[in-house]
């Protein structure tokens, strides 16, 4: 059924027609809504069958979802931001005992300086959390990847999060194709879990595991992971039988097999490098797109064969690691190690700064000229970013760099005291 509906609430009516049997909630901007519409359609009776939970943190989110999950009940979750930091043990808990959660991750910029807008610096906090991570492009992305979401966890036995762009998606009033709910059944079996908490056969859960073992037991996790790539690839393929379009697999190529230049990129960037690379072909340019659609397990084998022919390739990401560079470019690095292609990594969009065509239309001219940097922080402010250092420098008592750097921008009144 087609609607035009904000992107959280295309993902709340689609991860009701999945049958959550508990929700446990602790609202953080910009997944609120998500969370907000769920409560009505269980007030309503519209989501049946399901125990909607008022929790009083994001930790404890995360750790009535791991109860829930071990007693053998379909659970679901989101959060963005700080909030997944404040989960962080019960993240890393949720993996370790091969939980199948479902959680949405509006993907918002981590604090401090106090920021609410869109980039991936939460998503590439828990990298190494043992998490399935999946990346969606637009909304309607969002509404069927959660719907593989659910089956993808409950085949692996793993955790799954699904991270869609805060307030560029979340927000955003878009048509969508909603599935009904006869589809969602045909692809989406009853949870049958792996294992589960049962007063008549005990067992233990969470065992504590020695140096005897616990190499054993992480290998194994990486070894699910590895599983993944092939279960992805495969449930994608039945979904799109069912549902008639493709919304799932590990990358999506936009031309990138036969383009000299190509993109790589996660998240609803693609649909802006989509509109300069539609322009820069009518042109006659070589330039293309690979969306990584899933981060965890990361598809190195896809992403070789996808981009063994470019000549040039564009990472651009909206994260980096401090005092290392960009995440996605280095494992992209060790993707296409020995293919000997010249790799670029653009930094952009970092706390919501807008991503234009203008400026990605410099990176390409950059790009062909050989004068792109081995970094690139678009857009970025050299002159006052080099008042700031010389502030440091030259003063004892510079005060805090977030307002400095404001009141040099003139974006808010600000006055120093002595």
């Amino acid at each position: 059924m087609l609607m035009q509906i904000s992107g959280s609430i295309a993902v709340a009516k689609a991860v009701a027609l999945c049958r959550p049997e508990v929700v446990p909630c602790y609202p953080i901007t910009p997944q609120t809504h998500i969370v907000e519409h769920l409560s009505t359609l269980v007030k309503s009776g519209e989501l049946k069958k399901c125990t909607y939970e008022n929790v009083e943190s994001e930790f404890a989110a995360m750790s009535v979802c791991i109860g829930s999950s071990a007693a053998g009940a379909r659970s679901y979750t989101a959060t963005a931001s700080q909030g997944l930091l404040y989960m962080m043990e019960a993240v890393y808990n949720a993996s370790g005992l091969g939980l199948p959660i479902v959680m949405t991750l509006g993907n918002r910029a981590i604090g401090a300086p106090i920021n609410i807008w869109n980039d991936h610096s939460d998503a590439m906090s828990v990298r190494d959390a043992g998490w399935i991570q999946l990346f969606v492009e637009n909304n309607q992305q969002a509404i069927d990847v959660h719907i593989q979401a659910f089956k993808l966890a409950e085949a692996l036995s793993l955790p799954v999060m699904v991270n869609m762009d805060g307030f560029i998606l979340t927000h955003a009033i878009t048509r969508v194709d909603m599935p009904d709910q006869q589809q969602v059944d045909e692809f989406l079996p009853s949870f049958v879990p792996r294992q589960l908490l049962d007063t008549s056969a005990a067992l233990t859960i969470g065992a504590m595991v020695g140096p005897d073992a616990f190499t054993e037991v992480r290998y194994l996790a990486h070894e699910k992971q590895q599983q993944a790539l092939t279960v992805i690839e495969k449930q994608a393929k039945q979904f799109e039988k069912i549902f008639d379009r493709d919304s799932g697999g590990l990358v999506k190529s936009y031309d990138a097999e036969n383009s000299d230049i190509v993109f790589v990129a996660m998240g609803s960037v693609v649909g802006t490098l989509q509109a300069l690379t539609s322009e820069l072909r009518e042109q006659g340019q070589s330039i293309g797109i690979l969306s990584l659609r899933s981060f965890r397990p990361f598809p190195i084998k896809a992403i070789r064969n996808a981009l063994k022919s470019a000549q040039q390739i564009i990472v651009f990401e909206k994260s980096f690691a401090v005092g290392m560079g960009g995440i996605l470019a280095s494992e992209v690095h060790m993707a296409t190690h020995g293919l000997h292609i010249k790799i670029n990594s653009i930094i952009g969009g970092l706390g919501g700064r807008t991503i234009t065509v203008k400026s990605l239309k410099k990176i390409v001219e950059m790009a062909k000229k050989g004068e792109l940097e081995h970094e690139t922080f678009m857009d970025l402010d050299l002159e006052t970013v080099e008042k700031e250092i010389k502030r440091q420098q030259t003063e004892p008592s510079s005060g805090s760099t977030a307002e400095n750097i404001l009141r040099d921008m003139g974006v808010v009144s600000a006055s120093k005291t002595h």
